[in-house]
């Protein structure tokens, strides 16, 4: 009997530490991300989520103009950006390695400051077009302009320049949200939309 306790003891004292190290309340939770760690809006709610300070995120410091109004030509939309809808804009050959991006029209996005903008290529033509702004523009699907100050204190319309690639021109649509509003605008990539005279633009 003595020698039988002897055993059991000893298969105790092995296992119990085996137990210990698999049992712990967190050991079928899987990897939990670090403190701190950032979560995907678009993950959880099928917003764009743009990656800050990378491609689809447009810094304040990137705006080329500002002005009372936007151009002529532009028409707002949301009440906080203005895209130019009424006439076609030129396409070239881009240089991109991305098919989705072969050709490029330059055109300026305008935004009242202040105002939080997401802009997104709309679904069904992903494989088909990318849009960017600011100095080191990146052929994106989604791009964010966060809430800029107004020049001087006064409410105003900042420029950023950039434009939309296409893999061949088209009649784009882009969902664009700001303020709790979307709207839905057609450009006029190297051929005209309905509606659309046909002039194309000067840039």
């Amino acid at each position: 009997m003595r020698g039988w306790r002897k055993h059991v003891l000893l298969i105790v004292w092995v296992v119990l530490p085996v137990t210990a190290c698999t049992s712990s309340p967190d050991a079928d939770r899987g990897p939990r991300p670090s403190p701190g760690a950032a979560t995907s809006v678009g993950a959880a709610t099928g917003a764009p989520a743009p990656t800050a300070g990378g491609p689809g995120q447009v810094s304040c410091a990137d705006s080329i103009d500002a002005a009372p109004q936007p151009p002529d030509g532009y028409r707002v939309v949301v009440g906080d950006v203005a895209v130019p809808t009424r006439t076609v804009l030129q396409a070239a050959e881009s240089g991109e390695a991305d098919p989705a991006a072969r050709l490029f029209a330059k055109w300026g996005l305008v935004v009242r400051s202040g105002a939080v903008v997401d802009l997104r290529v709309a679904p069904g033509w992903e494989g088909r077009a990318r849009i960017g702004w600011g100095h080191s523009a990146v052929p994106a699907v989604n791009v964010r302009v966060g809430a800029c100050p107004p020049v001087a204190g006064r409410t105003q319309w900042l420029a950023f320049a950039g434009g939309t690639w296409v893999a061949q021109p088209g009649c784009v649509p882009v969902v664009v949200r700001s303020g709790g509003g979307q709207a839905q605008v057609h450009l006029s990539i190297g051929v005209p939309c309905d509606g659309v005279d046909g002039r194309y633009s000067d840039d």
